[in-house]
């Protein structure tokens, strides 16, 4: 039997660093834009960026360059439940995208994974949960679902906790380019003038790395047992119009996210 083809979209490299140190590295250009994938056997890794668009992007791509049978979004997402901890792989059942309330149903899978727009807030957080009965969310699954969707391809969704529901990220969406990428160096200049973030900043450190630890090691099972992917066919759901309480969430002052 052969393996099937499987492409794993990721935000940022340190998600799945663990994955791709054993990977070859290879640049192929695409529409004018230079990618970089990670290849191993029936594997190849895209690293996209941060959000919908960039995972837009390096969906399209992956699926036009190399055919997978199978497309998994992979990375970190924030916990929308309080018994979900830093560490703790998530696999949903169904994705949502909080722009327009649509949603991919995964015929494996439990839970609901909600994609927002930008890094969730503490109140944000609770009207997602809320809103949408989610245990987590995330910037990107939904994006990487609609390119599945769009041509065919099965699609799945395998994100780990990087930070629990009472714990809120510094805002970074200004550190976030147009393509998607973090820019570090402004970062750390705006840390270093923020002494009152510091502890805050160094425990979203340690818990990416525990984040990406976990992941590694869930997703090093899973590379060696392709078959045995979290993820079917996506099911086009009818969705009903949002209820007041979506409609909320899904235009929190047009910030949000993992």
């Amino acid at each position: 039997m052969v393996m099937p083809k499987v492409a794993i979209i990721a935000a940022l490299e340190r998600e799945v660093s663990a994955l791709i140190k054993s990977c070859r590295r290879v640049e192929r250009d695409y529409e004018g834009r230079r990618f970089v994938f990670f290849e191993r056997d029936e594997l190849v890794v895209v690293c996209g960026g941060v959000g919908a668009e960039a995972a837009r992007r390096a969906s399209e791509t992956v699926i036009a360059l190399y055919r997978p049978t199978l497309v998994l979004s992979v990375g970190f997402a924030g916990a929308l439940d309080a018994t979900m901890h830093v560490g703790e792989i998530f696999a949903p059942a169904l994705v949502v995208d909080a722009r327009d309330g649509s949603r991919v149903e995964i015929e494996s899978g439990k839970g609901t994974l909600v994609t927002f727009m930008a890094v969730a807030s503490l109140e944000q957080k609770a009207n997602l949960a809320q809103a949408y009965e989610a245990q987590a969310v995330d910037m990107e699954a939904a994006a990487v679902a609609a390119a599945a969707r769009a041509h065919g391809v099965r699609f799945g969704a395998t994100k780990v906790i990087s930070d629990e529901l009472d714990f809120e990220i510094p805002q970074m969406d200004r550190f976030i380019d147009a393509f998607g990428r973090f820019r570090t160096s402004s970062f750390i200049l705006f840390m270093i003038l923020r002494p009152w973030l510091w502890r805050r900043v160094a425990m979203l450190t340690s818990n990416s790395r525990t984040a990406a630890k976990a992941l590694g090691e869930h997703l090093d099972r899973f590379s060696r047992e392709p078959s045995q992917a979290p993820g079917g066919i996506p099911t086009p759901v009818v969705t009903p119009p949002p209820t007041p309480q979506a409609a909320a969430a899904s235009g929190l002052s047009a910030r949000g996210g993992e």
